[in-house]
């Protein structure tokens, strides 16, 4: 009877098991279509009853999706989460006519919703859709808040992206591993930075800069963490986690004073501590993290590591670069046997003379091909697949750049985006290209840009940018105006056929006073004529009657006038510089003052948009403080990162410069203004312009800029299109005569 009893209970556990086993996968399934249904409802919350989801099976191996009428409904069919919400997408675009980006969204559906005649079958010719850069976390994300990354998260999935950077949260990691190993409080201040600068300290550039990092910040990025990571793989989406690249705190060396470590200097900050991949502990820290980055966030299995991020290795000697990448992969599979490594290309570029055939091999080859994947970060400006054998058989992805810092720029390579995705997977050199990505150092800019490059993920020819601009021009704006159209033909061959430059060109605005062309970390030059862009800027002042209630026109209404009045001012820059070399100085302050003018102009213009503001930066860096100390911390984090960019001495100061209502207003105006004032003090005084002392002077008063507290707006004021036509009326006939002077 026992036998019987316990034969009985042993079946039945079974089978109750199965039972869970089946409903787990059920449940899974169904969180992924409640995943899209959820997504309709935050995109198109009064229309989401429409809208019905299935799911189909891939083709080999490929991402797909489907859009149909049936039944009084929308069908949108997806292999998975991103394709339905990519079919959702491309209804929106191309029935509804409408589109959403970071600046400026048109969600006006109409009424009833159009119906889809024939069904549509779109597959992607691409395994993989990267996303991010670790320098979009800094430039863009460092103050997201879960709203905004849900927002985010969303137009990842429209968009088709399925393979997303994920580092937020990490350092809650990091401590327990540290504390783990004997590591105090104390000891760890040294070692983390602040919010605004974690990418560069997960990368081993700097230690402790903006710190001391307060608790309450890595709890919360430890939660959001977790908060994004179950949106995007709900979706179907395989985030990238950080992995081990030997990074340790500045006092590894005293409590472990065997361990082989090597210094590393990056820019001007101090040297950190970099461990040896031969030393012992490497593979032990390694497996450390992991291991807790999977108990902590679970794991899709892709790891991102960057050795040698802007720093030169210590020997170009390539059995040490081979044992390097051998050691830091070992440290990835001791902790999940199933780790595939995504790591940068950047740094073939960034150090191309050391990166010689040999030494890139050598790096690479002590990884199995099927166990890493290389994103060629710029292939658009800077390709390194072509020189590269397509990087010796390891499978790679084409990527965007696009922009540095988040300097504010229209700029842009349109006609490359378009067809060089193509072109490259077509050719017979491009060897195991399997996807397409983007990853610009910040975002929410020169949306069109992003736009034409996402329409790639599902097509396999390129695209013809003049139809796509018309298409795009109508759903943005929310109709068809033949001015609009202009516009953008414009646009398109001028700050959008940009050049290979290094980033969008700056204006001497944000740059350090000087009478130069150019100053560090600013530079103006362009590939277009600037008196080309100004019947762009005329279409769309008069399509403004017709245009202003639409969120996307007000956006590039602003983003056209702003590039106009910089342009503009660089001219005038260039004036007063001669006119000071002449000795006349009442043309000297006659053209300083026009100068000043545009400053304050464009200041007003940029208030009238959310997209231009100084306040919201810093306020949403001090919403993330629990503490009055905490929150004046994080201010300066974010005042620090987008000027001075480290201390005084810094040498990325600018590099990060912001075309912002407020940083125009309360930083590099009064800055402008000193200068003005040294010169005129300085010809008073028959004395030359000393230009090393002004910036020794000035770098004081930035410093305290950094440190001080006083508030910008952060709402928008003003209507932009009232305002982009009065400076319009004012402007226009002054730059024509200028450059009609000029020809």
């Amino acid at each position: 009877m026992k036998i019987n009893s316990f034969k009985f209970l042993a079946s039945l556990a079974i089978l109750l098991l199965a039972g869970r086993l089946c409903a787990t996968q059920h449940i899974a399934e169904n969180d992924q279509e409640t995943a899209v249904y959820d997504l309709i409802k935050r995109v198109v919350p009064t229309a989401a009853s429409k809208f019905k989801v299935e799911f189909i099976e891939p083709v080999n191996g490929k991402d797909r999706f489907e859009l149909e009428s049936k039944n009084g409904k929308i069908v949108i069919r997806g292999t998975n989460g991103i394709a339905a919400a990519s079919a959702l997408n491309y209804y929106l675009k191309n029935y509804a006519f409408c589109d959403i980006t970071w600046n400026g969204t048109n969600l006006n559906l109409p009424n009833p919703l159009p119906s889809v005649p024939q069904k549509i079958a779109q597959v992607t010719p691409y395994q993989y859709r990267y996303y991010l850069n670790y320098c979009t976390f800094n430039y863009s994300m460092s103050w997201w808040d879960w709203d905004r990354w849900q927002q985010e998260i969303d137009w990842m999935a429209l968009n088709g992206i399925n393979m997303p950077l994920a580092i937020t949260g990490q350092n809650a990691v990091w401590q327990r591993v540290y504390k783990g190993m004997g590591f105090t409080d104390k000891e760890l201040e040294a070692f983390f930075s602040g919010p605004a600068y974690f990418n560069w300290f997960f990368m081993g550039n700097l230690d402790g800069w903006g710190g001391p990092l307060p608790n309450s910040i890595i709890k919360g990025h430890e939660e959001l963490q977790k908060k994004i990571l179950a949106r995007e793989r709900s979706l179907g989406m395989t985030p990238i986690l950080p992995a081990f690249t030997g990074h340790v705190p500045p006092s590894f060396k005293d409590r472990f004073p065997n361990a082989k470590l090597k210094k590393t200097h990056w820019t001007t900050f101090p040297d950190v501590y970099i461990l040896d991949p031969n030393d012992s502990m490497f593979t032990t820290i390694g497996r450390k993290f992991i291991e807790e980055e999977i108990r902590t966030f679970g794991t899709d299995h892709l790891y991102t590591a960057d050795t040698f991020n802007e720093n030169m290795p210590p020997t170009n000697d390539t059995t040490y670069l081979h044992d390097v990448s051998k050691k830091v992969f070992e440290s990835m599979t001791a902790a999940d046997n199933k780790a595939t490594w995504v790591m940068q290309g950047w740094l073939f570029h960034h150090h191309e003379k050391f990166w010689q055939p040999a030494q890139i091999k050598a790096l690479l080859n002590a990884v199995p091909n099927n166990r890493m994947i290389i994103l060629d970060l710029w292939s658009e400006n800077h390709p390194v697949w072509n020189r590269t054998q397509a990087y010796y058989g390891k499978p790679w992805i084409w990527c965007m750049l696009h922009n540095f810092g988040g300097n504010i720029s229209m700029y842009g390579r349109m006609d490359n985006v378009a067809s060089d995705p193509v072109a490259a997977m077509n050719d017979p050199a491009s060897g195991k290209m399997a996807g397409i990505g983007l990853t610009p150092e910040a975002i929410e800019q020169n949306p069109a840009v992003y736009q034409l490059f996402l329409e790639n993920v599902w097509r396999n020819t390129p695209i013809d940018v003049n139809a796509w601009l018309k298409a795009y021009t109508r759903r943005r704006y929310g109709r068809i105006n033949k001015n609009a159209e202009s516009a953008w033909e414009v646009l398109h061959k001028t700050v959008y056929t940009g050049g290979i430059l290094p980033g969008g060109p700056e204006s001497i605005i944000t740059g350090r006073p000087t009478f130069a062309k150019t100053s560090r970390g600013t530079r103006p030059q362009k590939n277009y004529n600037p008196e080309a862009l100004l019947p762009a800027w005329g279409n769309l002042v008069e399509a403004s009657a017709e245009l202003k209630a639409s969120d996307g026109f007000s956006y590039d209404l602003v983003d056209v006038t702003r590039q106009v009045l910089v342009n503009y001012a660089d001219t005038l820059q260039q004036q007063f510089a001669a006119a000071y070399k002449a000795g006349d100085v009442a043309k000297f302050n006659k053209k300083t003052s026009e100068f000043l003018m545009v400053i304050d102009d464009t200041d007003k213009l940029l208030a009238t948009r959310k997209d231009f503001l100084l306040g919201k930066w810093l306020n949403d860096a001090k919403k993330w403080g629990t503490t009055p100390t905490e929150k004046k911390l994080f201010e300066k984090n974010a005042r620090n990162l987008i000027t001075l960019w480290g201390d005084k001495n810094s040498t990325l100061s600018e590099y990060s410069c912001r075309q912002w209502s407020g940083m125009l207003s309360g930083y590099y105006k009064p800055r402008w203004e000193q200068f003005f004032k040294y010169v005129n003090q300085q010809a008073k005084l028959k004395k030359p312009v000393d230009q090393k002392f002004f910036d020794e002077q000035i770098k004081n008063w930035e410093w305290n800029w950094v440190n001080s507290t006083e508030t910008y707006a952060d709402t928008a004021t003003g209507n932009s299109v009232e305002v982009a036509q009065r400076i319009y009326k004012k402007y226009r006939p002054v730059i024509n005569g200028l450059y009609n002077k000029r020809n």
